[in-house]
């Protein structure tokens, strides 16, 4: 399985202290070099770098078309990140393309990628048995109090696809 992430999910799962659940649900998880450097470069997280740069089943991707993600950002208006996680999933036929911001998940939707919320992640965890409903909500509420928007229609729609499994 070819898996893809932007930076966001990682930084939500870093956050919460969850970011083997990648591993244990992908395997490997492949990230453009923008997004390792917007993950290691900022001083104020130091500690949050040190776990990304240690994490074996996080590989960086160097080879990248900046000819196609300058086209990419100039027609579409993303960041540098999310243009490069979208031509890597495009470019390596990825199973599935880890973005949360909305403007990204549209335009990767519009190219035919498939896509996954860190919510959908939180999600898959709970159907593999890989973490609780309370450890859910608590991840939640760390991820609400850090500034990270989660709406409360996502929120619900987990909560019920999660009572639903029961």
């Amino acid at each position: 399985m070819i898996v893809i992430s932007d930076t966001t999910p990682l930084i939500s799962l870093l956050k919460i202290d969850r970011l083997n659940l990648l591993e244990k649900l992908f395997g490997d998880v492949y990230i453009p070099k923008s997004v390792f450097a917007e993950l290691t470069e900022n001083l104020k997280y130091a500690s949050e770098a040190d776990i990304i740069q240690n994490s074996s089943f996080i590989h960086v991707v160097d080879e990248i078309d900046q000819n196609y993600v300058s086209l990419l950002r100039r027609s579409t208006g993303l960041d540098l990140g999310e243009s490069e996680a979208i031509y890597l999933s495009d470019i390596k036929k990825a199973d599935l393309l880890l973005m949360d911001e909305i403007r990204g998940r549209q335009v990767a939707v519009c190219m035919g990628l498939k896509i996954m919320e860190t919510i959908g992640i939180l999600g898959l965890a709970y159907e593999d048995s890989i973490i609780s409903k309370e450890e859910i909500k608590d991840a939640i509420e760390v991820l609400r109090d850090a500034g990270r928007h989660i709406s409360d229609n996502l929120y619900g729609q987990l909560l019920k696809m999660i009572d639903m499994k029961r």
